[in-house]
């Protein structure tokens, strides 16, 4: 079973938050808030936040662009996942994920089942590699986000998380990059 291991070290990794709305300021955005302060409160250092309009270019631009920061080892995306035509944040990312986490969408539909039900479906949410970089794609209401974070990230972005964690294999995710010599 899962569990924290005292005996290694918290190491606090770089986080950007980018909302996808084409209402929400930041003053309004509950989710990137929530997002926001679990980040902040886990130890965790909050790179950068932002609201892009639902415009699949604008999403992967400033995720790309926050892929290829030193400083930003996770982006966060809220919004967007859903089925209406505005709804295109897993149309702009998944096709520039270079390993797609197809477990974390299965994770936080299982969970998600338990809070709403079969509603869940309505959901697209998903995560994978960009440039060394892990990318989570979640929903736009705030209660999805706790979930996601509360449920999924807060462990998988621990290293003291144990049997397992994303921060342990970190170094590896671009060794496919690198030529053998």
């Amino acid at each position: 079973m899962s569990r924290i291991d005292e005996s290694r070290a918290f190491i606090p990794l770089g986080i950007a938050v980018l909302t996808v709305s084409d209402t929400r300021s930041l003053a309004e955005d509950k989710s990137g808030q929530t997002l926001a302060d679990r980040i902040s409160d886990a130890g965790h250092t909050l790179v950068d936040r932002a609201i892009v309009t639902d415009d699949a270019t604008l999403i992967r631009e400033k995720v790309l662009g926050w892929s290829r920061d030193e400083r930003v080892d996770v982006v966060i995306t809220t919004g967007g996942t859903g089925f209406t035509g505005r709804d295109v944040t897993p149309e702009a990312l998944e096709p520039i994920f270079e390993k797609r986490m197809d477990g974390f969408s299965a994770v936080f539909h299982r969970i998600s089942y338990d809070k709403i039900g079969v509603s869940t479906i309505q959901s697209r949410a998903t995560g994978g590699v960009v440039n060394a970089t892990f990318v989570f794609v979640l929903p736009g209401s705030p209660g999805a986000c706790k979930d996601a974070w509360d449920g999924i990230l807060k462990a998988q972005l621990d290293y003291r998380h144990m049997p397992c964690n994303f921060v342990e294999i970190m170094p590896r995710l671009d060794e496919h990059l690198k030529r053998r010599g």
